[in-house]
């Protein structure tokens, strides 16, 4: 039986439910037979499916200014669908997965912007300075876990299933 590409799927979900749980946000993440990262927006969580099983999630913080990016520097993390680039070091983040927003259709309509990506936390803050960005969005864009062990393993895993699409969405 052929093995097929697997595609990373990284949805960032708006939910309507405000009855959800944390752990009915986890199962339903994951669409059967599907491998995807998938970020809820509003748990904050991004979990990483498999086969239509959650493997692992990890909270996260987006864009200071919520979500539905269209411009350079408004600090919104985008949605749509996007190719994804292999993770690399960071200077600033320990390790960046770039998304490549915006797409090209995006980009005729006139939206704007770089550097969007999953990583890890800052560079160069004090421990009471990482402490509060766990409790709010910081990001200029971008969707950032806790710690150097949560992106490294986020990262190991990207690899580990040779994911190359990304897909944000409502």
């Amino acid at each position: 039986m052929p093995n097929p590409t697997p595609v990373l799927l990284l949805s960032l979900l708006l939910s309507s439910s405000s009855s959800s749980s944390s752990s009915s946000s986890s199962s339903s993440a994951c669409r059967p037979s599907e491998t995807a990262v998938v970020v809820d927006t509003r748990a904050h969580s991004m979990h990483l499916c498999s086969a239509g099983r959650n493997e692992r999630s990890f909270p996260v913080a987006l864009g200071m200014r919520g979500v539905g990016k269209q411009r350079q520097g408004d600090a919104r993390t985008p949605l749509g669908h996007y190719g994804l680039g292999p993770p690399r070091g960071s200077q600033n983040f320990h390790i960046f997965v770039p998304v490549q927003y915006p797409t090209p259709a995006q980009a005729r309509m006139g939206f704007t912007g770089s550097a969007i990506g999953i990583h890890g936390p800052p560079r160069g803050w004090s421990l009471t300075e990482l402490a509060a960005l766990v409790a709010r969005d910081w990001t200029i864009g971008c969707i950032a876990v806790e710690t150097d062990a949560d992106i490294e393993a986020v990262a190991a895993w990207i690899r580990r299933h040779g994911v190359k699409d990304v897909r944000l969405e409502v």
